[in-house]
């Protein structure tokens, strides 16, 4: 094997001349030469300089024409996603949605209220001031209304129920007295000595009936309109007497003029028919006494 060194310069230089002429007597060396007869294949196309290794000729691999496919990937999702649900509300948010539902309506209801009422104050300003509208009498009537009343425009709406239910326990306490002068009637239509208890029955009706709504019915209506405590306590005065005359008619003493339970059942001996009326009369009076005393606990 013999290598020559072959190098062009014009300007004749040296030293590059004499590196050659070295180069070409180390090629020509008999040691040299024998290693590179021995050498491997592939070694003379060995690069030093790159991180390849030579491949023998026989070993190296086929290269495979890549393969053209026309059809477009598709990704297969291994498991399909779950389909969405709605969450179920629980009880407990419901009865929370249904509970702001209501105080909503009900704010807005105590709204609606306070603008009428206060359109009604204007008018009543505008007007020159409010007139009396109770009782509700005819307007041909001789006698004219003596206060005025009106729950929804006097009183605050947190105590509007309170003053209701008071009015209506008046009402249904006028509603008895005014039952119980048919039932003395009926006793006294089938016993001649029952007069006295008839005529008391009147009495009571037409005395009752005022002094029942004038002595506590007003004051506790104004103490909650003008939150005035000698008011309050005149109520309190006079409705602990008021329920003890309910409780006195309840039990319906003969000879007072009233058909509870004692009076009802001495007429009942007289006759059915009328002791059974006066035992729904005593029941009314029972039902007073006791609708009282549920509101006097709820006024302490």
């Amino acid at each position: 094997m013999q290598k020559y060194c072959y190098y062009k310069n014009n300007n004749n230089d040296n030293n590059k001349t004499s590196d050659c002429f070295l180069s070409l007597c180390f090629l020509q060396d008999p040691s040299v030469t024998q290693v590179t007869r021995t050498a491997p294949p592939g070694l003379e196309e060995y690069n030093p300089f790159t991180d390849t290794k030579p491949v023998p000729p026989g070993s190296a691999p086929k290269s495979v024409p890549p393969t053209t496919n026309t059809q477009p990937a598709i990704m297969k999702p291994t498991e399909e996603p779950p389909a969405y649900t709605q969450p179920q509300q629980t009880q407990d948010q419901v009865r929370a949605q249904a509970e702001l539902l209501r105080r909503q309506e009900e704010l807005e209801r105590k709204a609606a209220e306070l603008d009428r009422r206060e359109r009604e104050m204007q008018s009543l300003s505008a007007s020159g001031g409010r007139k009396n509208n109770w009782p509700p009498l005819p307007e041909k009537f001789p006698v004219g209304p003596c206060f005025y009343h009106d729950i929804s425009v006097d009183i605050p709406v947190e105590y509007q129920k309170t003053i209701k239910i008071m009015y209506y326990l008046w009402m249904f306490h006028t509603g008895t007295l005014f039952a119980n002068i048919f039932g003395c009637l009926s006793w006294f239509c089938v016993d001649a000595s029952r007069g006295v208890d008839f005529g008391l029955a009147m009495l009571w009706f037409m005395l009752f009936t005022p002094c029942s709504f004038v002595c506590w019915y007003r004051p506790l209506y104004g103490a909650f309109r003008s939150d005035s405590s000698f008011r309050f306590f005149v109520f309190f005065f006079i409705y602990i007497c008021q329920f003890g005359v309910h409780v006195l008619q309840a039990i319906g003493i003969t000879g007072w003029g009233a058909s509870g339970w004692i009076s009802a059942l001495t007429g009942l001996n007289t006759s059915i028919p009328v002791g059974i009326i006066m035992i729904l009369i005593a029941a009314l009076f029972t039902a007073s006494a006791v609708i009282s005393l549920i509101m006097f606990k709820k006024q302490i």
